[in-house]
């Protein structure tokens, strides 16, 4: 229970419908759009299509998603993969010919595939939603036309990550060379207009026509291989979701190319320690987080890729993987190298959340990867174009090598919680790779200390990767020192780690519990 003694939030509380998300405006056009008749998919898609105007760091039409729906009357649980292909000319041996030893991040046209989510959110519509397009996107056009003030954490993310972008994206995304002002509006005309073409003309408004061919000019003027073939046809897929058990509790993932089976593994292996017994916020259970962490990621950069390239998706989900890699834990000491130490065992990616008042529940996650992408933006509309690209390999024959028409690995994964066969919390973590820990987290804060959605995401978090490990300054400094008194090379990150929304069904009182990242601008908001 909260302590009203300390600074905090409370949990949102509410009967008809809520929405959970990174930033105030996002969360009341959703609100809005449900008052207005539309249900949570038009809710969903409202919400995120804004979020690219107000946190355009973190996501955007030039961006993948991936969403997984809850219909109405339903405890099934459909999967949708909005994330886009590498242009079909692309090939790993190409750019290692050219010097390349890994994907280029920033400022590459290589790093760019095709985006995916205006694609998915007019099939999400045109399946699933109420109102149409038209409804749906024009509060967005009315933003980016009048502006949007920026909030602290997107004006955090526009000053420290500006820098990676070209000048073309520099004109769109900048206000006189500079990023906003704490307050100060943003607009993007250019956005505005691609909206309303879509909202006219659905895909074929982004993908065909000026905007597409807007788009395939600026990336091939920089040596990109794209085409508008590539772009026309650009298509999201329906999929089957994955699963894993934790304790009586289902975790449903989204499917490859997404990292969701990585969090499976990794609360598999978690659940071969005993975490209730170990203080929530010491040493111990961090120190257990950190290396399962490390093992299942090392698995996930070996086996996961495009869902049509990947062969080892049921052995990363299989609970004896789990209890193989477990035993390669020494409580006493960090590993070195989990690459090393797993070999034998191994031979063998914005978030939002909207729950209507039918109990149709959306978990949709939508990105333009590292801050502001590519740092690419389209000549004449102003697309900020993606870097998923980056999440290719260039190891040759690796399943996720970079080769055209593939979908890259991706970080970003929306996901639900279910008991006893019914959905009781949608739920996302944002941050880059700290997703799949994210997730992990969020379900043994749950189940194993009985936080409700606000505590579990308000609590503190660390995460080991690329060999440090960062712990937020909500660990005491005895916790700091103690980690790295087992070797943990220990850093406090500029800012908190990630972010994460949730709501949580209440079956019993028929009321929504929602949750929203203090680390981010956001807000639960119900009616």
């Amino acid at each position: 229970m909260r302590d009203f003694h300390h600074p905090g939030r409370s949990a949102a509380y509410a009967e008809n419908g809520m929405c959970a998300t990174s930033h105030p405006l996002a969360a009341q056009t959703a609100i809005a759009t449900l008052q207005a008749g539309g249900n949570a998919v038009d809710a969903a898609i409202a919400g995120a299509v804004l979020l690219g105007l107000c946190e355009p760091a973190m996501t955007g039409m030039g961006g993948d998603c991936f969403v997984l729906i809850k219909p109405a009357g339903s405890e099934d649980i459909i999967a949708l993969n909005g994330s886009g292909r590498a242009p079909a000319a692309l090939t790993g041996a190409a750019l290692r010919a050219q010097g390349h030893t890994k994907m280029p991040v920033f400022g590459h046209p290589a790093a760019v595939t095709i985006p995916g989510a205006i694609d998915a959110f007019c099939r999400l519509s045109a399946d699933h939603g109420r109102l149409g397009l038209d409804a749906v996107l024009a509060p967005t056009i009315h933003y980016a036309e009048a502006g949007v003030p920026a909030a602290p954490r997107a004006q955090f993310d526009w000053t420290h990550h500006h820098d990676t972008m070209t000048p073309t994206a520099r004109r769109h995304y900048l206000i006189d060379g500079k990023p906003p002002r704490l307050g100060e509006r943003f607009r993007h005309p250019g956005q505005a207009e691609v909206l309303r073409r879509v909202a006219k003309e659905g895909r074929k408004g982004f993908y065909e026509g000026e905007v597409a061919e807007d788009m395939v000019a600026s990336l091939r003027a920089l040596g990109g291989v794209h085409t508008l073939e590539d772009f026309a046809g650009t298509a999201c897929d329906y999929t089957t979701p994955v699963s894993g058990t934790y304790k009586g509790i289902e975790l449903v993932e989204h499917p490859p190319n997404g990292q969701g089976a990585t969090a499976i593994l990794l609360s598999n292996i978690l659940a071969e320690f005993d975490l209730p017994s170990m203080d929530p916020w010491g040493v111990e259970r961090a120190h257990i987080e950190a290396e399962a962490t490390k093992l299942a990621y090392d698995a996930r950069d070996r086996f996961l890729a495009d869902a049509d390239h990947m062969t080892r998706l049921a052995y990363m989900l299989d609970p004896a993987t789990a209890r193989k890699l477990a035993s390669l834990i020494d409580p006493t000491r960090a590993m070195a190298s989990a690459a090393a130490l797993s070999e034998e065992t191994h031979k063998e990616t914005i978030y939002l959340t909207v729950i209507d008042r039918d109990r149709m529940a959306v978990s949709l996650i939508y990105s333009v990867f590292k801050d502001f992408g590519s740092g690419i933006a389209s000549e004449k509309f102003g697309v900020l174009f993606q870097n998923r690209g980056a999440g290719f390999t260039l190891e040759e024959g690796h399943p996720n090598e970079a080769n055209g028409g593939k979908r890259p690995m991706h970080t970003i994964i929306p996901a639900m919680l279910k008991q006893d066969g019914r959905v009781i919390m949608p739920f996302g973590v944002m941050g880059g790779q700290y997703q799949s820990t994210g997730h992990a987290r969020m379900l043994t804060n749950m189940v194993d200390y009985g936080l409700g959605p606000q505590e579990m995401i308000d609590a503190p978090r660390c995460f080991s990767e690329y060999g440090e490990m960062k712990v937020e300054k909500g660990y005491g400094p005895a916790v700091h020192q103690g980690l790295a008194d087992l070797g943990h090379n220990v850093s406090v990150p500029q800012v908190g780690i990630g972010g994460a929304q949730a709501i949580r069904i209440d079956h019993a009182l028929g009321v929504l519990e929602g949750g929203s990242d203090p680390r981010k601008d956001g807000i639960a908001l119900g009616y």
